[in-house]
């Protein structure tokens, strides 16, 4: 091999960033990141009435830091699984458009990305950041040893809010911890709905969900179980924080498009289940986002 053609061979491949991108579906921090940002105004509100840009940076990139991390640990984990799957079938890794060597390298620069975010915070993000790491790594094995991954995910998520207004005060709140029971729950019961497309191949190839197990109309029942709750808890924070009138305006619009989702996905009618994931589910955490962040503005915070 001639150096020119060894050059070649070890430059990296055009579009391997893209792939990369693409298997850990970065465009979904928007499910996440909405609620950070609620938890990260509302503390810097209750702390000073000032908006601290840098902090808000540091929790931005950590929070998509942890998430790129556990996307590709999810994708690494579940290749085989998606392999047998043809809803997942063309995923990056099944097909080689990503390697498992540069989706590990990607999933670890991730993991380091948000540790040293979490420690440019204050020493309590850091301490707290691995029980941060370890449920979205166990996330991807709960499909093979229990019939509720589901709340593992969503535990995995509630740690978002909650670890974003410790990043502002440096001290644990019990506000934020509702706050992120309420995202945790959330984002639990769209799983189920998103789960349901996948029966068929959980049960031929004995991956485990609340839908492979219980059916689909059991699932989505609990869904709709699991986003009362989350309405329930998010009046809770509201009250807790003394939110108010946008932010109650919020909880009026969330409610609306949890009625929505539930309303276009049916048992034996599937055909608009990405509809009711990505698009409502997306336009949940942007909607209360605008509207906390008004009624904070309202109430006196300083941008």
């Amino acid at each position: 091999m001639t150096a020119e053609s060894a050059s070649a061979a070890a430059a990296p491949r055009p579009g391997r960033t893209r792939a990369f991108l693409r298997l850990v579906m970065i465009e979904h921090s928007v499910f996440a990141l909405p609620f950070a940002y609620i938890a990260s105004l509302t503390a810097m509100f209750q702390l000073d009435g000032t908006v601290h840009w840098l902090d808000l940076l540091l929790v931005t990139v950590a929070m998509v830091g942890l998430r790129t991390f556990a996307m590709a640990c999810n994708r690494i984990i579940d290749r085989e699984i998606d392999a047998r799957n043809p809803r997942t079938a063309n995923r990056e890794l099944v097909t080689g458009a990503v390697s498992v060597r540069s989706a590990w390298t990607g999933a670890l620069v991730a993991l380091v990305i948000f540790l040293g975010a979490a420690a440019l915070l204050n020493p309590l993000c850091l301490a707290l950041a691995p029980l941060a790491v370890v449920p979205m790594v166990v996330y991807p094995y709960g499909k093979r040893f229990t019939d509720f991954p589901h709340a593992i995910l969503g535990l995995a998520q509630a740690m978002g809010p909650v670890g974003a207004w410790i990043a502002v005060t440096g001290a644990w709140s019990w506000d934020a911890v509702i706050l992120g029971l309420a995202v945790g729950v959330w984002i639990g019961g769209f799983d189920l709905i998103f789960a349901c497309q996948d029966v068929r191949a959980d049960r031929a190839h004995g991956v485990k969900s609340v839908p492979a197990r219980f059916g689909i109309p059991a699932a989505l029942y609990g869904a709709r179980g699991c986003h009362v709750v989350t309405t329930g808890l998010l009046v809770w924070y509201a009250l807790a924080t003394g939110a108010g009138v946008l932010f109650w305006a919020g909880l009026v619009i969330v409610a609306a498009a949890f009625v929505y989702e539930h309303m276009i996905v049916r048992p034996h009618d599937l055909s608009r289940l990405n509809r009711a994931f990505f698009t409502v589910n997306g336009f949940i955490g942007i909607a209360l986002f605008v509207c906390a962040l008004a009624d904070l503005a309202v109430r006196g915070l300083r941008l």
